[in-house]
């Protein structure tokens, strides 16, 4: 493809046409649709790879995902993101509406708009602008997912393991994740904890609160497992990395009598863990709390589990540093390389090569009037401009 016929991408209107589509995970509603064309258009090969399969509720989904790539020469420097976002919440409490993408004072509105179609459309412009100058020294990618912000089950994962299956090498990955956190370009996300969710029940037998001895009681049972979790300090951290923490988040018995003893109480938890940890790891300690108050008290205590990724970091080195250059060049601040906050798909992706995040700063993300300022949008696609021709100097 010749330079005359790579068209340079304009990152607003990308972004406006994609927040135009309401992908509410797991939807697509054409998301990707959107998002191939374009990347066609700049000599792309898509692949789409739909996975099935039962969702975080039970119910069945289908995701559309996208592996695009140009190029067949080492490195290849992939860009992640997904085109799914959360629910808008009411309509009637945004100033226009959540898929209008309505630009009023120099300002960006829309569900979508820096969590993460903002930060897709940056990356894609910046791409077509570096083209538009000549070819890379090796390969450019995308992977993009519709299933990040539901329980994640067959996105970013399922394509991670897809591309390993066939030999597919991706040298270095930057996942578009609003990371800065004041300011453009402030921080970058250069690991972050993993997360265990946990479900617990206590079997009981219901009975009279006046005849407890015909009755056995999970509360006080589930009280004492809670606390004993709830007391045990899991690490005092680990470098880079804040302590590891448990939280509860509830504790239920669903009972709505005031004279019967339930049969039954649940409770459930997450901790978020540093590399000290793996999750498998904390499942076994969890099982074994559990089997000790069980002993303790005769009831029957069930657990179930999920982990929805480790913990990781990528190390300081030439890919970091190549990013961190990247952003001071444009920007004049050198971003913080940070482990903090939640999950992200980075956990998935590292198990292919070196991955952070850097994107749009997040204050307005999942929130009403979801907003980003257009000059922040054009300063990203330099930043990711940069970034492209910097880590291809270094890798």
């Amino acid at each position: 493809m010749s330079r005359a016929s790579i068209p340079v991408i304009d990152p607003v209107e990308l972004t406006r046409d994609l927040i135009r589509i309401p992908s509410v995970t797991p939807a697509d509603e054409g998301a990707m649709d959107v998002l191939e064309r374009r990347l066609t258009t700049l000599g792309f090969t898509c692949r789409r790879l739909a996975f099935e399969g039962p969702g975080g509720t039970g119910d069945h989904a289908r995701i559309e995902n996208l592996y695009a790539r140009r190029g067949t020469a080492a490195p290849n420097l992939c860009f992640a993101g997904h085109t799914d976002v959360v629910p808008a919440g009411p309509s009637d409490q945004w100033s226009s509406q959540p898929f209008e993408a309505e630009v009023r004072d120099g300002v960006l509105y829309g569900r979508g708009a820096v969590d993460m179609k903002g930060g897709i459309a940056a990356w894609v412009a910046a791409v077509s602008r570096v083209l538009a100058e000549g070819e890379v020294p090796g390969s450019l990618s995308f992977l993009i997912t519709g299933d990040e912000e539901g329980p994640a089950l067959h996105g970013t994962k399922r394509v991670v393991e897809a591309l390993a299956a066939e030999g597919e090498v991706i040298d270095a990955c930057v996942v578009g994740e609003p990371s800065s956190s004041q300011q453009l370009g402030d921080m970058i996300k250069v690991g972050r904890r993993g997360s265990l969710n946990s479900w617990i029940t206590v079997h009981g037998k219901q009975g009279h609160v006046a005849y407890p001895e015909r009755a056995a009681n999970p509360a006080p049972v589930i009280a004492r497992l809670m606390t004993r979790l709830n007391d045990h300090v899991l690490d005092d951290g680990y470098e880079g990395f804040p302590p590891s923490n448990l939280e509860i988040t509830t504790i239920d018995v669903g009972n709505p009598a005031t004279n019967i003893i339930p049969a039954q109480a649940r409770a459930r938890l997450n901790i978020r863990f540093n590399p000290s940890h793996t999750g498998d790891a904390l499942i076994d300690w969890l099982n074994r709390e559990a089997g000790a108050v069980q002993a303790e008290t005769g009831l029957r205590i069930e657990l179930e589990h999920l982990c929805s990724g480790n913990a990781f970091l990528t190390e300081p080195g030439p890919f970091v540093e190549a990013v961190q250059d990247a952003v001071e060049a444009v920007l004049g601040r050198r971003p913080e390389a940070s482990t903090t906050g939640g999950t992200s798909d980075a956990r998935f992706i590292r198990a292919l090569c070196p991955v952070l995040e850097l994107g749009l700063v997040g204050q307005t993300m999942h929130q009403i009037d979801e907003r980003v300022p257009v000059a922040e949008l054009e300063a990203l696609t330099a930043v990711y401009r940069r970034v492209i021709e910097t880590v291809f100097e270094r890798l």
